[in-house]
């Protein structure tokens, strides 16, 4: 056990919990405990929101700094994660089943990228600019850091999820109060001893680990002035309805059920890395994943029969196992929920390809087998409905016009892709369809640009100067 696994990491300091309950963490490979950590209660919230507004409202304090200083203390940060990656990584796929490859690709790898990005981008951004539209004087339009923010994070990508909201809080001057997911609490200890090892001020990053009703109570606390939430749309929607009634800003990334677009001229024997990744990445427990794939009918047959391949050919196994391609889901409840939609399908009349059951042999833990079904109709449920594992739908289309209607056919609009041997055309094509991000012949989001969802998939922007942006509040000062 970790030896700050009995404490909360609050006011720069490890600290004694005001309750005593905790929260404990299984395998998701075996079910085996991995480890606990304290359940923060409303003091504890209290505490941490309390010493946040401290470090951001003391005279001379975090948002007081110049950038480049702050920029220093976050490569710091960085360095301090980079020492961690591979403990990191190998916590994060115990506790959720990502396969290990990935978690070092991305859980191991992306905070501290981000911090850096984040740290270069604020050192050379100006911090005020001056305007003239008045027939005299001038306006200086300045950058502010917003204050304290509550960022709440979902469990399938912790890390990565996390940073998606601290790296750009730190670089505009806010201070920070984390709120990690119950089924993934243990990496948060090893970011908390590397914020703590990198110096940075009291207070500019608390962790407080907690369910639902401790989320909510944080995301309406009085001293919070803004929220960042990954999760799912109907938690989001309960988020967006908290902020609103408090005229609070708040970012939001949510759920989604991409398309893959497979062009009539498509070239189905390459890419097939690039392929699996986009639409089974973390064994599907991803948001952005392209699960719903749209395919000429014209070339129908052979396109099923490519991402039935690709299923029944995924590694499935220990997350932990450099091999495996598909680990096990986070719980028996995601389990649950992954085998219900499958039973779904097969009661809707859904042609099963690939899949379907728990792969033999692996009678520990929550595996679910990579999973097919073509014939499905667009307005099916496991069509329309976010699944959240390694479940797959092939529906066919007529023409491009058709492929675009039925890519629109969806209350989510987060990620997507096309598939094509002309570039030109798929970009055509992806311009159309409405969407926050979507990628050519693969899709991963890239930290420089704007990621983010429209409907039932979000609102604001994460990444690039937009996510930075998103922590900044405008203030202009008339100058005669």
């Amino acid at each position: 056990m970790n030896a700050h696994e009995n404490r909360l990491f609050i006011g720069g300091r490890w600290t004694e919990p005001s309750g005593r309950r905790t929260i404990t963490v299984t395998s998701a490979g075996t079910g085996e405990l991995l480890g606990a950590v304290p359940e923060a209660t409303t003091a504890d919230v209290d505490h941490a929101v309390r010493a946040a507004r401290t470090a951001f409202d003391t005279p001379g304090g975090w948002p007081s700094w110049e950038p480049e200083r702050r920029a220093a203390a976050m490569v710091r940060l960085a360095d301090e994660l980079d020492a961690r990656s591979e403990a990191t990584a190998s916590t994060v796929s115990a506790q959720n089943g990502m396969p290990i490859s990935f978690s070092r690709a991305f859980e191991g790898s992306v905070p501290a990228a981000l911090l850096r990005y984040y740290a270069a981008l604020v050192s050379a951004a100006p911090r005020a600019e001056f305007r003239s539209g008045l027939p005299r004087g001038t306006t200086e339009v300045r950058r502010e850091p917003v204050g304290v923010v509550a960022a709440v994070m979902s469990w399938n990508f912790p890390q990565t999820l996390a940073f998606f909201k601290l790296a750009p809080a730190l670089a505009a001057g806010c201070t920070v109060v984390l709120k990690p997911a119950p089924e993934t609490v243990l990496d948060s200890v090893l970011l908390a001893e590397a914020v703590a090892a990198a110096g940075l001020p009291a207070g500019v990053v608390g962790i407080v680990p907690a369910g639902r009703e401790i989320g909510a109570y944080l995301v309406a606390h009085p001293g919070v002035d803004k929220v960042a939430f990954t999760g799912s749309t109907a938690s989001g929607r309960r988020v967006a309805a908290a902020c609103a009634a408090l005229l609070r800003p708040v970012t939001l990334e949510l759920g989604g059920k991409s398309a893959a677009v497979v062009l009539d001229d498509a070239d189905l024997g390459a890419d097939a890395g690039e392929r699996f990744t986009t639409s089974f990445l973390n064994n599907g427990q991803t948001c952005f994943a392209s699960t719903r794939i749209l395919a000429p009918r014209s070339r129908y047959d052979e396109v099923v029969a490519v991402y039935t391949a690709m299923a029944r050919d995924a590694r499935v196994g220990d997350a932990l196992d450099p091999a495996t391609q598909i680990g096990p889901l986070v719980s028996s409840r995601q389990r649950e929920r992954v085998e219900g939609y499958i039973g779904r399908g097969l009661a809707d009349g859904a042609r099963l390809t690939a899949g379907g059951g728990r792969p033999p042999g692996l009678d520990r833990g929550w595996f679910v087998e990579p999973t097919v079904f073509a014939d499905v109709d667009n307005s099916s449920v496991i069509a329309q409905e976010e699944i959240f594992g390694p479940v797959l739908t092939v529906t066919p289309y007529e023409d491009e016009d058709d492929a675009v209607r039925l890519a629109n056919d969806s209350v989510y609009g987060l990620a997507g892709s096309v598939w094509t041997t002309d570039l030109e055309r798929g970009a055509r094509v992806a311009r159309r369809i409405r969407t926050g991000t979507i990628g050519l012949n693969g899709y991963l989001p890239d930290i420089t640009s704007p990621y983010g969802g429209v409907k039932g998939s979000g609102l604001g922007r994460e990444l690039g100067p937009e996510g930075l942006a998103a922590y900044q509040q405008l203030q202009s000062v008339y100058h005669p």
